[in-house]
């Protein structure tokens, strides 16, 4: 394909009923779909001899905690023949399980793991899903839009045991006091402080 104008076409022409929107921007196509139609959409976009995708470059997920359907998960495919990315998207509800893509897609494997691992978005028939950036014992999926800013455990190694050790975390500033003035303002002890010694004067 010359253009995405005609990309869009071609793909919207032969995927009709599985496209549910397409528009162009920054240079990209942008795609919706059903999850459902993921297979076949991308089987498309791989193998026929107007798009050539065949390269996967990255799998990642949105957070909508607000929204009935609460991922968005993205995928991005680039066409190195004909210097083309499409960026392919559908949503799912919270607890739905997806296809993956590893038996079209080897790469997928780590991608989908990753996925796994910060979003807790379970993938069908994927031969190895386990966590791959938190630890083992690790609680919670870390970019979901609910999940603590201090999390929930901490792991360091322990000079007196000799070994990593997992404990709650400690938040031992959270006692301490900022006030967020501009320091061209003084802080407030400061202008107490100066107060009294203009008393004094």
């Amino acid at each position: 394909m010359n253009t995405l104008i005609e990309l869009e076409k071609k793909i919207n022409s032969e995927l009709t009923t599985k496209i549910d929107q397409s528009k162009i921007s920054h240079n990209q196509l942008y795609i919706e779909i059903n999850k459902e139609d993921l297979i076949d959409v991308i089987l498309f976009l791989k193998t026929n001899k107007d798009t050539k995708f065949r390269q996967l470059i990255d799998i990642t997920a949105v957070d909508y905690p607000e929204e009935l359907q609460r991922f968005k998960v993205v995928y991005l495919l680039l066409s190195h023949e004909f210097n083309q990315r499409i960026i392919l998207s559908y949503s799912i509800n919270e607890n739905e399980v997806i296809n993956s893509l590893t038996s079209i897609f080897p790469a997928a494997n780590w991608m989908e793991r990753e996925v796994f691992d910060m979003y807790g978005i379970n993938f069908k028939d994927h031969p190895d899903l386990r966590r791959i950036l938190t630890d083992y014992g690790f609680e919670g999926h870390p970019l979901r839009k609910d999940f603590p800013l201090t999390g929930h455990s901490e792991v360091r190694y322990s000079e007196d045991q000799k070994k990593v050790v997992n404990e709650p975390v400690k938040l031992e500033q959270n006692y301490r006091n900022f006030d967020y003035e501009s320091p061209w303002e003084g802080t407030k002890y400061i202008k107490e402080q100066s107060e009294n010694n203009d008393k004094k004067n």
